[in-house]
């Protein structure tokens, strides 16, 4: 059996010919020493197990064909948490962990009174965002949507793994919320805004769930439709908080200004300096 080295080695050329990140080797292969209790780095030099190599070997031959590494794995890692994930939800990005930090930060100052905070998060996917703020807010009170059944299921999975109450709804973006007569101090949504005819990697494009990408012609769609169903959702003093494409700010902040009128809206830069989170502040 080859080395924990040996098996890293091996797979640098045939990344490389994939133009597919090298490291990828090494955390593949650190996630999968994890899950089997064996500590890769005290046993770089050791002849790997059998069971290992074979998991690890047929993981590989799926990488190298673009498929995420996560969806091989079958977790994806967010703010700390383990997320399980599949083809029927969008893999948790790096960046949107910034957008939890920052809605925190948020409620820190304009909810600190608050016994309780109604949170919706439109669009929830996995349940990434969702369930990252309920653990690490204990005053809110989480209810998410999705339009795709399977996804939440996965985002329930995950609420269940998590030890997490959250009001799952299934339906369009608002209209779930609306038809159940709910208004909310925070309304949270990580929206479809690629626009239609982008160009995307190959490991998006084949992979991931279209219905979680696109947000239409201009990538605007999804946003048009949340800020027309705000004033049915949202309690007076609220906020809503988005993740938005690096280059949509001055249309987006047009697009508040056209809705609201003249709210108070921020666009914050992600720790590249890119324009990436967009939010809405009423009455605080």
């Amino acid at each position: 059996m080859p080395s924990f080295r040996e098996l890293i080695h091996e797979a640098l050329p045939l990344l490389e010919q994939a133009q597919i990140p090298q490291e990828t080797a090494q955390v593949f292969l650190l996630e999968l020493s994890q899950k089997e209790s064996y500590d890769l780095y005290l046993h770089y030099e050791d002849e790997a197990p059998a069971e290992l190599v074979e998991q690890y070997q047929a993981g590989m031959k799926r990488i190298l064909k673009q498929e995420p590494m996560q969806y091989v794995l079958g977790y994806s890692w967010f703010y700390g948490y383990r997320f399980q994930v599949n083809e029927n939800v969008l893999i948790p990005r790096p960046e949107t962990e910034e957008l939890v930090a920052n809605i925190l930060a948020d409620l820190d100052e304009y909810f600190a009174e608050a016994k309780t905070i109604d949170a919706v998060d439109i669009g929830t996917g996995s349940g990434a965002i969702a369930l990252s703020l309920a653990k690490e807010e204990p005053k809110i009170r989480m209810s998410a949507t999705d339009i795709s059944a399977e996804a939440v299921d996965v985002a329930k999975a995950n609420a269940a793994s998590l030890g997490v109450d959250v009001k799952f709804l299934v339906g369009d973006m608002a209209q779930p919320v609306i038809d159940a007569g709910m208004k909310v101090d925070l309304l949270i949504c990580n929206p479809p805004y690629i626009p239609q005819e982008e160009t995307l990697e190959a490991s998006v494009k084949d992979y991931e769930p279209h219905v979680a990408l696109f947000g239409g012609e201009d990538g605007l769609k999804f946003y048009r439709q949340v800020f027309a169903a705000a004033p049915q959702v949202l309690k007076d003093k609220a906020m809503m908080a988005f993740e938005i494409g690096w280059n949509q700010k001055a249309a987006l902040l047009a697009e508040v200004r056209k809705t609201f009128g003249d709210v108070r809206a921020e666009v914050v830069k992600d720790i590249n300096g890119k324009d990436r989170m967009l939010f809405v502040y009423f009455n605080l």
